[in-house]
């Protein structure tokens, strides 16, 4: 049942990888554009002052991936791959959850989960870290950057977890509805928290267009949300049709 859950994971990622990628061609490549254009002005101003200075130039290296390939076959593969692993590890987790936690059906609780999904891995680490374009980010903190922004994709997902064990205890207290509230707020204050807690990174050039990264993240969270979307109710209905083959194969051999 895992293996087949996970193939039906994999094909909802793979279905959001292509909505993904025509949204990011129309929505998220012409602000990559722009950026590389500031990128490359800012360049040639630098390279020019230094020159005016006496100062030796390095040869620029030859680009090893044309920017048309980057942006058609290999935006293509990495999204598909993305989201086809997504997908796995959603259908993974969805197995291991599913009738634990709460008695909802396959297609209710692939929606909650694709939910709490792209709030504690996207959503909330990206309020503090948000996604950058080219030219945005100095490289030599880019190992630093990194590692924050896991950092927070690990914490929320820990309290997002907690805050589900929360729920579940005071749910014969509290109710549904009440118990639900409490765990969302104690979600709410301890990443509020931790995100005053860590630090704050803000490496965007001077003269960056604001419109530009305004737009890029704006796709980035885009993308994000047509995959999360795709996958938890995609997944759900292909979940719940695999779990009524299922029933059907054991009230058969049940018969016999």
């Amino acid at each position: 049942m895992v293996g087949s859950l996970l193939l039906r994971g994999m094909l909802a990622g793979i279905v959001a990888g292509m909505l993904c990628f025509g949204f990011l061609k129309i929505a998220g490549e012409p602000q990559v554009d722009r950026a590389i254009a500031f990128e490359t002005r800012m360049d040639a101003a630098r390279d020019q002052a230094e020159r005016a200075q006496g100062i030796a130039v390095p040869a620029e290296m030859p680009e090893l991936v044309s920017r048309r390939v980057q942006a058609g076959l290999g935006l293509l593969t990495g999204v598909l791959v993305y989201s086809a692993a997504f997908g796995g590890i959603f259908s993974l987790v969805f197995a291991f959850v599913h009738g634990r936690v709460g008695k909802a059906g396959p297609r209710t609780m692939s929606a909650l989960l694709a939910l709490a999904g792209f709030v504690a891995v996207y959503l909330v680490p990206d309020l503090k870290y948000p996604a950058n374009p080219p030219s945005v980010g100095s490289p030599g903190t880019i190992g630093m950057r990194t590692t924050l922004y896991f950092e927070m994709i690990v914490i929320s997902l820990a309290a997002m977890v907690g805050s589900v064990m929360l729920r579940r205890r005071l749910l014969a207290r509290h109710g549904g509805w009440n118990a639900s509230l409490l765990a969302a707020a104690a979600y709410v204050a301890v990443m509020a928290a931790i995100g005053l807690a860590l630090p704050a990174i803000d490496e965007v050039p001077g003269g960056f267009p604001a419109t530009v990264l305004w737009q890029f993240r704006i796709a980035s969270i885009g993308a994000q949300l047509i995959m999360w979307t795709t996958i938890g109710l995609g997944f759900g209905v292909l979940a719940e049709r695999a779990a009524v083959k299922q029933n059907h194969l054991q009230l058969r051999a049940a018969h016999f």
